[in-house]
């Protein structure tokens, strides 16, 4: 069902919904991909985590899963095909869309690989910090690749959520875990650090690519986009795995694995579909907001992440991640509120405009 969603650029809103239907369609679009996106992004680190704590160590093979799942779009797609085609609505994103969303497929399945071999080498506490950074390079991209503009909340946003992460690091210097070497370790902080740059771009130029579309973008448009970008970083993690010999190794690997051959399997597919909730969420904010709001929702998820790693691996909660988790959600708030009362207070204007 084709929807005209609104947009909102950095606080500042372009082409208004006509009336109070869309505009709730609207909401109800952003708290349904934002609730993917909070549930992928605390359940996938998690899982993987589970997954190197019990013996795990490919790769390739988590950054494979990360985008594994896309068959499960598969399935909304057919449901919302046979829906317009009854209606007689377009349905099918036009070939230059898909070529964009193969080439930024390519580079999601560099970015799983640099973030799965930066974690390998890192604390999970140390690779949250560095990865959340990625908010900075989104904002920079953004400002470069889409002209965001930017209004006093989302530059509030940017710099509140960039000193959240800032205090998860104060204490975290030398934490190599020792069985790391000094080398492996700097890898792991160069590899972290380039995923959050290439994230940084990547999430501007999906925003790009919607803008550069002819026809209309619906949520029908938006989920093949997501395919077909999943899909391209499958095949290249694929390569990755073949050339790794990775898949030989899976079944080795799960009857070794410490909590056993079935949760291990258990383990490799919650991984898959809570990666894949993230696409499917993060693609559908750009559609419905911008990038750089994608940005902000992935930083403030950090600090969240490493409380549910508290509580399930039994961490430490230290003030440092309390002051952290406050900023960051100030920063959302910031964020949420300013793009909010924009819109509401050109919503008179736009009502007054069109009973002229």
């Amino acid at each position: 069902m084709a929807m005209n969603v609104e947009r909102m650029e950095g606080g500042v809103s372009t082409s208004p919904p006509k009336d109070t239907q869309k505009r709730t369609i609207n909401w109800w679009m952003i708290a349904i991909n934002c609730t993917f996106t909070a549930v992928g992004t605390i359940c996938g680190p998690l899982l993987m985590r589970l997954y190197y704590l019990h013996g795990g160590s490919r790769k390739w093979l988590t950054s494979w899963l990360q985008t594994a799942g896309f068959p499960i779009v598969l399935l909304p797609l057919s449901i919302l095909y046979i829906r317009q085609r009854a209606s007689g609505m377009p349905f099918f994103a036009e070939p230059k869309l898909l070529m964009s969303s193969a080439v930024i497929g390519l580079l999601i399945g560099l970015d799983n690989f640099l973030y799965s071999l930066g974690l390998s080498f890192l604390p999970v506490s140390t690779s949250s910090l560095l990865f959340a950074t990625q908010l900075a390079f989104t904002a920079f991209f953004a400002l470069i690749i889409v002209r965001q503009k930017f209004s006093p909340y989302s530059v509030n946003a940017v710099v509140l959520m960039t000193l959240g992460s800032v205090l998860l690091g104060i204490r975290k210097s030398g934490d190599r875990p020792p069985e790391v070497s000094n080398g492996e370790y700097l890898l792991g902080f160069i590899m972290t650090i380039g995923a959050a740059a290439l994230l940084g771009f990547i999430l501007p130029c999906t925003e790009l690519a919607y803008a550069k579309a002819r026809k209309a973008i619906t949520y029908p448009v938006v989920l093949q986009f997501q395919f077909n970008t999943t899909m391209f970083a499958t095949i290249f993690c694929t390569i990755g795995m073949i050339i790794n010999k990775d898949f030989p190794a899976i079944a080795r690997e799960a009857a070794a694995y410490e909590l056993g051959e079935a949760k291990y399997y258990l383990v490799l597919v919650g991984v898959s579909v809570a990666f894949q909730m993230v696409f499917v969420g993060t693609l559908g904010i750009i559609f419905c907001t911008s990038s750089l709001f994608a940005g902000v929702l992935s930083a403030t998820l950090l600090p969240v992440t490493e409380i549910a790693a508290v509580i399930v691996f039994k961490e430490k909660f230290t003030g440092e991640k309390g002051m952290a988790l406050a900023l960051c959600l100030w920063g959302f708030t910031s964020y949420f509120y300013g793009s909010y009362r924009l819109n509401k207070t050109q919503a008179p204007e736009e009502e007054e405009e069109e009973s002229k």
